[in-house]
């Protein structure tokens, strides 16, 4: 298959999640970007304040979420025979998006020992920072808040050959994480970045 030679390079969207304890990320690359991506944001204001110097304040970042509808299709990977997907399908994709949403397990059999122990206060574990990329001038912490899976076809083995994925994040600010935290900074460029694209606009 040829494509035409003047036709511009395709940034695909990713998805990072980065573990202090895994040196390695776990990059979830779509496979075919998304033609629509819904973003809610929701102004962080003085509520009930009825002083009218109140009224214009705004008390931090508007709290922003994100929907989008992701394919993952393993067709081409199957045509050139390619060994994972004939053995396992898209399987891999779908677990390592499912594992943002899981605790390690190593961590909660760990508390399990620690609660036989005697061990009464236990902090959940905390999620890998996720970061939501969305080309260059979109890079931002999330939190994913569900997904919905649906698969639409299978392989002999009844492994998903293709499945679509119903994405709903949340954008995590420094509010929620902290300005000196790594999640934190980077949220700060990102709102740092809207301000500077905003005034060429002007």
């Amino acid at each position: 298959m040829t494509t035409f030679p003047g036709s511009p390079r395709l940034m695909k969207g990713v998805i990072i999640a980065l573990d202090p304890l895994n040196p390695v990320p776990s990059v979830i690359v779509f496979q075919y970007n998304p033609d629509t991506l819904t973003r809610t944001l929701t102004a962080q204001t003085t509520e009930g304040g009825r002083d009218r110097g109140e009224a214009l304040r705004i008390t931090g970042p508007p709290q922003e979420t994100i929907k989008a509808d992701v394919e993952i299709d393993a067709t081409d990977q199957l045509e050139f025979a390619e060994p994972v997907a004939k053995a396992m399908g898209i399987h891999p994709a779908l677990a390592s998006l499912e594992l943002l949403v899981y605790p390690p397990s190593f961590r909660m059999i760990a508390n399990e020992v620690l609660a036989h122990a005697g061990i009464l206060e236990i902090i959940p574990p905390e999620a890998p920072l996720t970061l939501f990329v969305w080309s260059v001038r979109r890079i931002m912490p999330v939190r994913v808040t569900e997904f919905t899976i649906t698969e639409e076809a299978f392989d002999t083995e009844l492994n998903p050959i293709r499945a679509k994925v119903s994405l709903g994040l949340r954008v995590l600010s420094y509010t929620d994480l902290g300005l000196p935290s790594p999640g934190g900074a980077i949220f700060m460029a990102h709102h740092m970045a809207k301000e500077v694209i905003a005034r060429i606009g002007r």
